[in-house]
Parts: C-alpha cells; sequence; structure tokens
C-alpha cells in the first residue's frame, strides 16, 4: 500500500518511528515532511500528504503533532479526505470500519509510541463495513 506521511516538529520522532514499521511491514511510503524537530507551520506539511491521498496518488495517509487536533482538522479540509483523530485502538478500529477513514492523526504527547503504532496496525488492519455507511460518506465528498 501507497501511505503519505506527515508531521510538524511536535510529531516528528514518532512519524520516523511509524514510517520504519510501515517499511518492515511492506509498504511504501510517501514522506511529506517535515525532517525535525525545529519548529514548523502543520499545514505546509500535512497539506500536500492529503491532496496525496484525495488524489489516490496514495491509498491512506498518517499525519502526526503534539495532539494530532490541527492537523486532523488541515487534513479535513481536502475534498475526499476521512482523517480520524485517533487517541486509541477502539478509535482507531471504529474509524476504519463506520467512517472509512482513509487518514489517521496521532498525537506525539498523548500517547506513547506503542499505542501508536498498534492505532496503526489496527488502522490498517480493519475493514470498512459498508452498507448504510457508505452513502453518507458519498455525500459529504460531494
Amino acid at each position: 500500500m501507497n501511505i503519505a506521511i506527515a508531521s510538524d516538529h511536535a510529531g516528528y520522532l514518532y512519524k520516523e518511528a511509524i514510517e520504519r514499521f510501515l517499511a518492515d511491514l511492506g509498504h511504501e511510503v510517501h514522506d511529506f515532511g517535515t525532517h525535525s524537530e525545529e519548529s514548523v507551520d502543520y499545514p505546509v506539511y500535512i497539506r500536500p500528504a492529503a491532496e496525496a491521498v484525495a488524489s489516490g496518488a496514495c491509498e491512506r495517509g498518517i499525519v502526526l503533532g503534539g495532539s494530532g487536533n490541527g492537523e486532523a482538522m488541515a487534513a479535513n479540509r481536502i475534498r475526499g479526505v476521512r482523517c480520524a483523530l485517533c487517541w486509541n485502538a477502539e478509535s482507531a478500529r471504529l474509524g476504519r470500519q463506520h467512517n472509512d477513514a482513509n487518514m489517521i492523526s496521532l498525537g506525539q504527547r498523548m500517547m506513547s509510541l506503542d499505542t501508536a503504532l498498534e492505532i496503526v496496525r489496527i488502522w490498517l488492519e480493519t475493514p470498512f463495513e459498508g452498507g448504510r455507511h457508505i452513502r453518507r460518506i458519498e455525500l459529504l465528498d460531494r
């Protein structure tokens, strides 16, 4: 799977670890930055990752920050993106299962690295249920 990844400075360390985790699982990862812990404005990095998912260049995307809130908001501004803010395994599972989340946002300051990796794993493995939810998502994407 082609996966976009991006972060601001507050999510940089987890971004790097998640990128290695994804590569070890055999995924192709497209890193949109940032490339250090030096302070940056998150939309500069999050928007191109979200646009890659919306265009189909990447199948899914992961964005990170301190809390993940701003990153989720920035990603969800792009038509066709359904970015779920995930702070635990259940939110990741439900984001895929019920909402067909094609992106997730994680907060490095909100969880351990082990939790972040578990969230990513669950999100990748959980299928979308489809059915009654798909029509609502199609309407939102217009």
